[in-house]
């Protein structure tokens, strides 16, 4: 099974660098202004996992500037996010809301759809 997934993430990975999309171009000064409005989100992700593609393609195609965060590659990363997000599961948006609180959104469709406000 292991050797499936492997093959299968790999697959998703070359066909996810063939036909990635654009980032639009911006004036510098609207691009700081759009970099300002998501210094707050984080996104908890592998680089394999088909959701996590699919939130990332639509983060590259808005031209923000959201922090990956590989639970792989970061045990402290993992960590947080079973202790304070309370699961396991990528992709996970990490919102700190300005008054401190933090906010963790699990499902792709609906991290995408709340990402949309943040694309001009």
């Amino acid at each position: 099974m292991f050797i499936i997934r492997w093959m299968l993430g790999r697959i998703i990975l070359f066909f996810d660098f063939i036909f990635s999309p654009s980032k639009p171009k911006r004036a510098a000064q609207e691009q700081a202004q759009i970099d300002a409005s998501t210094e707050h989100l984080s996104l908890y992700q592998l680089p394999a996992c088909p959701f996590c593609v699919k939130v990332r393609r639509a983060i590259k195609r808005g031209g923000l500037n959201i922090e990956l965060r590989n639970i792989n590659q970061n045990e402290n990363y993992r960590a947080e996010l079973i202790a304070q997000g309370g699961k396991k599961t990528v992709p996970c948006l990490r919102i700190v809301q300005e008054d401190q609180t933090v906010n963790w959104l699990y499902e792709s469709s609906e991290i995408n759809q709340y990402l949309q406000q943040f694309v001009r």
